[in-house]
């Protein structure tokens, strides 16, 4: 069974949060896996100019979250089937339910 991977964020601009007064993600956002150098699809944070968020889950900004989501403009397609795009709680898309024999 593979592991499951605790991500944060890697995002191509920011944007700060009037209510909360944090720096918040926006533009193109990428999962990426706290003590490495690179997001999951496996682009180099510096040399990609993406800012790092380990204050925000994977999870809060997908759109149908509505968490810091506000200014996300795009989600990595790659990042988001290797990090997971359902919540933990979420049951799989797909199962057999008659094998042949």
């Amino acid at each position: 069974m593979a592991r499951k991977r605790r991500c944060a964020v890697a995002a191509s601009s920011r944007w700060w949060d009037d209510e909360d007064g944090r720096r918040l993600p926006a533009g193109e956002v990428h999962a990426w896996e706290p003590g490495t150098n690179q997001t999951v699809c496996g682009l180099a944070l510096h040399r990609s100019r993406l800012a790092r968020f380990p204050g925000v889950e994977w999870a809060d900004i997908l759109p149908e979250s509505g968490g810091a989501a506000d200014a996300v403009r795009r989600v990595c397609p790659r990042c988001a089937a290797a990090a997971g795009r359902r919540d933990a709680g979420a049951r799989r898309g797909w199962q057999r339910t008659d094998p042949r024999p």
